[in-house]
């Protein structure tokens, strides 16, 4: 059983894209590993037995090359924030405090509050970006502000 690979993209790119930047961290490389996914599907002679088995295996090569990218010569050897830090101008120190603080937040709240301080993004377009509910966003935009509150203040308090 092989399917049409454009029915496939309609069907499952959304998936194959969660997965890839479930992996990989990067929505670029995400975007990546979906084009090349699907390629693989279109140029494989694999034959399947159902749709389940076509879609096990696209997501099963988009962990695989996900990986790969992890493990790529560049992914390897990039630049340590303290290095990049040093390479950025803050118009002043708390500006650079905050900068650092935010860095140092988990993945989930990081990407929120970057896009939407930094970027300039509505709730409903990162909401869109990530591939999320607008509720979703506005959890982890409460969650992250509440951290970033918790570590400025003990860093205000240590300070005194």
């Amino acid at each position: 059983m092989k399917q049409s690979t454009n029915e496939l993209m309609k069907r499952y790119r959304d998936n194959i894209f969660a997965v890839a930047f479930n992996v990989c961290k990067n929505a670029a490389d995400a975007d990546d590993i979906v084009q090349e996914t699907f390629l693989q599907y279109y140029i494989t002679t694999k034959k399947f037995e159902s749709e389940q088995h076509i879609r096990a295996w696209l997501i099963r090569v988009a962990i695989n090359k996900a990986k790969n990218v992890n493990l790529s010569f560049w992914r390897q050897n990039k630049m340590p924030l303290e290095d990049y830090m040093e390479s950025l101008a803050f118009e002043t120190p708390q500006d650079e405090t905050l900068f650092e603080t935010v860095m140092s937040l988990p993945d989930k709240y990081r990407i929120v509050i970057h896009l939407y301080y930094y970027e300039d993004y509505s709730i409903r377009e990162i909401a869109k970006i990530l591939k999320m509910t607008e509720s979703n966003v506005k959890v982890r935009l409460s969650r992250g502000r509440k951290l970033l509150k918790q570590t400025l203040k003990e860093d205000w308090e240590d300070d005194e």
